[in-house]
């Protein structure tokens, strides 16, 4: 991996925002961009970018062992429209709300974390009108029973009805997009992208 692709590697990993990183670089090298780096400097930066990542560990391990999960159902519900609030403040709201814990990473015991996170399904289920989503069927091709993509698919079909697609097939849009014509072959961060992009999308089509 070269010096420029480890840096960005380490500020996502650091969960750096753009401002803070420009800034951080800046008072590492005295200039705010990578791509003015030379090696000796990048190599200083990415030294500095180092330092972080142990109490980036540290903040995500807090989070317990279900807050990935959960947050990943509050963001889809976000997208999809259920959720007004995409804020962690609001998420703790609805948990502290179904299992009287007040932050995710309390969430550790197994039938508390499936309390929160089937509510949250059924929630948004309820309010998409697609009680497919969220669930697995015998059968589908693996990715239909992908809950990324169950989230896409419905995104899309809602934009299509919109009459605001950004293209004639999601096959096409991911081709123009990610450069991939083919979901199965989408990263976890190209998922993420995707689902917010489309997400974006729907919010600013008025009904």
């Amino acid at each position: 991996m070269s010096a420029f692709a480890r840096i960005h590697v380490l500020k996502r990993q650091a969960a750096l925002d753009e401002a803070s990183y420009r800034d951080l670089m800046e008072r590492e090298t005295g200039k705010r961009s990578a791509k003015d780096l030379n090696a000796s400097e990048r190599q200083t930066f990415i030294r500095a970018l180092n330092r972080l990542q142990p109490a980036a560990k540290r903040a995500a391990q807090t989070n317990g062992p279900y807050a990935k999960k959960l947050q990943a159902l509050w963001i889809a519900g976000y997208n999809l429209g259920v959720i007004d609030n995409r804020s962690d403040r609001a998420l703790r709201v609805f948990l502290k709300r179904q299992t009287g814990l007040d932050h995710s990473r309390f969430l550790r015991n197994p039938q508390d974390a499936d309390k929160a996170i089937e509510a949250l399904k059924d929630w948004i289920r309820r309010k998409t009108g697609n009680p497919g989503l969220f669930r697995i069927e015998a059968g589908l091709p693996e990715v239909y029973n992908d809950p990324r993509f169950q989230v896409v698919l419905h995104l899309w079909s809602d934009l299509v009805a919109r009459g605001a697609a950004p293209a004639s097939t999601l096959t096409g849009y991911l081709s123009q997009g990610f450069g991939k014509d083919d979901p199965t072959a989408l990263t976890s961060s190209d998922w993420i992208a995707l689902q917010n992009t489309l997400g974006q999308l729907r919010r600013s089509v008025k009904r």
